[in-house]
């Protein structure tokens, strides 16, 4: 049957798909646009399940705030190219959309379909790598920073004694997102360090100190002062608390805590970070 040129290029603009893969679809269908979709779908979706093995270390991470709910999530793709394609932002930003209004806070079948719609038409292997949706408590400031590359996306909560407005808060709650995707720091305060962690570190650390030619003729306490030294450094290197803040490098995140505590007249606790790094 003959195909009409407006069909075809209706068929493209619905599905994304090639002039001449949507014109032998519809001949494939006996002109049948329904059918040509599924039958593109299908095509599509089956050149996506043969790169599923290939990685995709490319993507976005992408937040939505609505009233005292955040959504945070990562998409993943193949190639930078896609990563910035206009459609797979608005993608993106449709599945926290749509996890924002349906209250989901992980990642399921109907946010996954959303991508695998896209999937389709650019027929490059993506996926909905995690999905979480934070509630901020009455009482608390919260502040979101997306990194320029838009591969960093941070959430910081912080919750005060007694509750207040105080412009001051909200600022450093920000700052602490700065700071949180300059440095990734991987704990929040030594306590949530695991002993096993630190006992891999310190034989780590100990069998540099026994290749080191110098460390030969010191006395046992003395290594195990330098030890103990460099276990300190590298917790201080991992733990939020302990870095020297991205804004003030003269003073720790928890002394900067305690200043701008003091200067607004109340107690300031971390009530929850999330970190989000592109393939972390």
């Amino acid at each position: 049957m003959e195909i009409k040129a407006a069909d075809v290029k209706a068929l493209r603009e619905k599905t994304g798909a090639g002039m001449m893969e949507c014109k032998k679809a519809l001949v494939e269908c006996n002109g049948n646009e329904e059918e040509a979709i599924k039958l593109l779908k299908e095509k599509g979706l089956a050149a996506v399940a043969k790169r599923s093995e290939r990685a995709t270390k490319e993507g976005r991470i992408f937040i939505k705030v609505e009233g005292s709910k955040v959504v945070i999530g990562e998409v993943t793709c193949e190639t930078d190219f896609v990563a910035n394609n206009a459609d797979f932002v608005a993608c993106g930003q449709k599945i926290v959309d749509t996890a924002m209004a349906k209250g989901y806070s992980s990642v399921n079948d109907e946010l996954k379909g959303l991508l695998e719609d896209f999937a389709a038409k650019t027929r490059e292997n993506m996926g909905l790598r995690r999905l979480e949706m934070v509630e901020v408590p009455a009482g608390c400031v919260m502040a979101k920073y997306v990194h320029g590359d838009n591969k960093t996306g941070v959430i910081v909560i912080l919750k005060t004694e007694p509750a207040t407005n105080d412009a001051k808060i909200a600022e450093f709650a920000y700052d602490c997102c700065l700071h949180i995707a300059a440095f990734n720091p991987l704990y929040i305060t030594r306590d949530e360090v695991s002993q096993q962690y630190i006992d891999e570190q310190k034989e780590i650390f100990k069998a540099q100190l026994d290749q080191d030619e110098k460390m030969a003729s010191k006395p046992e306490n003395v290594k195990a002062g330098i030890l103990q030294g460099k276990i300190n450094k590298h917790l201080a290197d991992i733990c939020f608390m302990d870095q020297m803040f991205v804004k003030d490098d003269k003073v720790t995140v928890a002394k900067k805590i305690d200043e701008v505590a003091k200067a607004c007249g109340c107690k300031i606790k971390i009530e929850k970070i999330v970190n989000y790094v592109l393939g972390a």
